[in-house]
């Protein structure tokens, strides 16, 4: 039966890729022919988002099984493969390689940290969660541990990291659409949040698994394709993971004509006068604001006197006044964000290939321990997520849920392994090609791109030209804008769109799916109403769908921070609230549920409190000055679970020791998972 299914799967998703390929041909030939730009966007949007519906409807269920866990059917090669597209994200879609483009060396952290958890999943989890069953990892808290207070942290924690990771791929969507289907950001976000409901609205994990196999095949050929191109341009060959290396050299050369030319000294040097200006202005709060205001009223009433003053230089004052903020705590936080942007344009870059940089030892070792704790936090998060962990409940034996994770990580190594190479070409092609460049002849892609606020510029120096300096690029943008970068085709870069659409909506399904499960099968019927109909619980269900997605589309509109911070923070989270507890669950016999509930709650309150001093500190929102507080040990906001996870492992062992043992039941459980039956 188990061979039937998989040979059928085979047959129709091979069928499907030829058919992807084909339409790409198809419309590669048809812009030769003068097709607009637009109607090639369209067409990958409308063909994506229909493949997905027609998966969607077809895979429809009124089975609880079929729709928490896909009935426990799922051949481990194709929920490798769904895991795969489950887990990269719009993050590693667009952010990671934009992330390795700003930082360069550091930036590997983010690969390390995802794949090495993926052993943890392996040899930690994976297989027990397996063998215990059920359907959610809250099920698994209470089971383990008895009683539902544990049940209750652990969908908190759920919806908390899940709701946080969802916002990220739905701002991703907002993204795409704008930029590539010309909507408005906010009504592109509401448009993406569409494509998801119809993947997992009335199929769950049954519909999601398969529209995530499909969706994989999408986003890898969309990932691959651009930077395989750009390879054979730069260097004749084809494969950009084994060539890179060369192409690095040459940025390296490119780095050292650049960042210590006379025309880039002068802009750093400026920039650097700015920021001291703004300091100084910081220093003399609130005098220094009056003084702001009284000048450009001063300025507005000399150009009004002026009868050959342009409108449109009025214009531009009364804006600028009605800009200045108006307390002066509001103008320590704006002007405190614009000095670290000027600051930061007037540091000498970081060497690509350059470890640990920094101008002393102690800068230096900030950065190690940066780079150490980031890894740490992704790997114990990857171990945690809650959306990923459920995928283990669908196959149909142990052993297929240890196969599957192997199938998993060599999935997503394909695309991992390129983002490296995705990084490198890119700086190379803005080295060679932008930087140094008339501002007046810039490509279209900086204007367009500009417009949604991911690219911008400024002339400081008044020189003509566009140092590098003056170029300020948001790390989402370098994935999506790398065709029109290199100058490709522009059915590349609706490809490329269309496979971020699929990273981000696969996600963002099995996320939404996640939240709504938790809320639906753990609180409302495992608590409040055992005794509900299976037709009731997944209208619940689903009606919980609806609502959580509106508001993630809501807050996605209001673009919180970048994609990679986001889902940083998300890691952070699931790791101090289920990291500790589910391990010491399964290894350790005498772990108790006031121990559980103590220690989850303790690593989360923790995490939740550095994040949010940190970021607070970090951005000064609002003026809310006094809120945030300095990093402890230089440890950035994103790499906050490396309090969170010691704190929730020492309180889970203490407060156990502290009381009586487990009963005897919860000990065979735990016997039961960790051993097969007769052993």
């Amino acid at each position: 039966m188990q061979n039937e299914l998989t040979l059928r799967l085979r047959r129709y998703y091979l069928s499907y890729t030829g058919l992807f390929v084909a339409l790409i041909l198809v419309l590669a030939y048809l812009e030769r022919q003068g097709l607009s730009p637009r109607w090639i966007g369209y067409a990958f949007l409308f063909f994506t988002i229909m493949i997905y519906a027609v998966i969607g409807i077809l895979s429809r269920t009124a089975n609880v099984s079929e729709y928490y866990v896909a009935g426990r059917r799922v051949p481990a090669i194709y929920n490798g493969m769904a895991t795969g597209a489950d887990w990269m994200s719009a993050a590693s879609f667009i952010g990671l390689a934009g992330t390795l483009y700003l930082s360069g060396y550091q930036g590997l952290a983010y690969v390390m940290g995802w794949t090495g958890g993926y052993v943890l999943v392996a040899l930690l989890l994976a297989p027990y969660l397996r063998r215990f069953g059920q359907y959610t990892i809250p099920d698994f808290l209470a089971a383990r541990y008895g009683g539902n207070a544990a049940r209750l942290v652990g969908v908190f924690a759920v919806v908390l990291a899940s709701f946080v990771y969802v916002v990220a791929q739905i701002y991703g969507v907002g993204l795409i659409a704008s930029r590539f289907v010309g909507l408005q950001f906010e009504i592109g976000v509401f448009l993406g949040l569409a494509g998801i409901l119809v993947c997992s609205f009335l199929g769950g994990m049954r519909a999601v698994t398969w529209t995530q196999v499909a969706q994989y095949v999408i986003l890898i050929v969309a990932y691959i394709t651009p930077v395989a191109m750009l390879s054979l341009k730069v260097t004749d060959v084809p494969i950009p993971q084994i060539v890179y290396g060369d192409v690095l050299e040459k940025v390296r050369v490119l780095e050292t004509q650049i960042f210590y030319s006379s025309a880039e000294e002068s802009a750093r040097r400026l920039y650097m006068e700015r920021a001291e200006l703004l300091a100084d202005k910081i220093k003399r709060l609130p005098e220094s604001l009056s003084e702001e205001k009284q000048q450009m009223t001063a300025k507005i009433n000399e150009r009004k006197l002026d009868p050959g003053s342009p409108v449109r230089e009025l214009l531009a004052l009364e804006r600028q006044r009605r800009e200045l903020p108006p307390t002066a705590e509001q103008a320590r936080a704006k002007w405190s964000e614009a000095q670290r942007a000027a600051l930061e344009r007037a540091t000498v870059p970081i060497h690509h290939g350059e470890a640990f940089p920094g101008d002393s030892d102690e800068s230096s070792n900030r950065a190690r321990i940066n780079f150490l704790t980031l890894i740490f936090c992704l790997m114990v998060g990857t171990a945690a997520l809650p959306h990923i962990l459920m995928r283990y409940y669908t196959t149909p034996t142990v052993a297929e849920a240890r196969s599957s994770v192997f199938w998993s990580l060599a999935f997503i190594l394909a695309l991992y392994l390129t983002a490296p190479a995705y990084a490198v070409f890119a700086k190379y092609e803005i080295y060679l090609h932008l930087v140094n460049s008339e501002i007046a002849k810039l490509p279209g892609w900086i204007a367009a791109w500009g417009k949604l606020g991911l690219v911008s510029i400024e002339d400081i120096n008044r020189d003509g030209m566009l140092q590098l300096a003056e170029l300020t690029l948001n790390p989402d943008v370098i994935v999506l804008a790398t065709p029109e970068i290199a100058g490709l085709p522009y059915v590349i870069s609706g490809l490329v769109a269309a496979g971020a659409l699929a990273a981000a909506l696969s996600t963002a399904d099995g996320l939404l799916l996640t939240i709504t499960g938790a809320l639906s099968h753990d609180v409302y019927y495992k608590i409040f109403r055992p005794e509900a109909t299976t037709q009731w619980r997944l209208v619940i269900s689903k009606s919980l769908l609806l609502v959580v997605a509106v508001m993630a589309a809501m807050v996605a509109a209001q673009k919180p921070a970048t994609i990679l911070s986001m889902v940083a923070w998300a890691f952070s989270i699931a790791g101090a609230a289920f990291f500790p507890a589910l391990v010491l669950g399964i290894f350790r016999k005498r772990a108790k549920k006031e121990g559980a509930v103590a220690g989850m709650v303790a690593g989360l309150l923790m995490t939740l409190y550095y994040m949010v001093r940190v970021q607070f500190d970090s951005i000064a929102w609002l003026g809310l000055h006094g809120i945030g507080m300095q990093p402890w040990l230089e440890v950035q906001s994103t790499s906050a679970g490396v309090w969170g996870v010691p704190v929730g492992f020492l309180v889970i062992v203490v407060v156990s020791l502290l009381t009586d043992p487990p009963p005897q039941k919860t000990q065979e459980l735990v016997e039961r998972l960790r051993y097969p039956a007769g052993l």
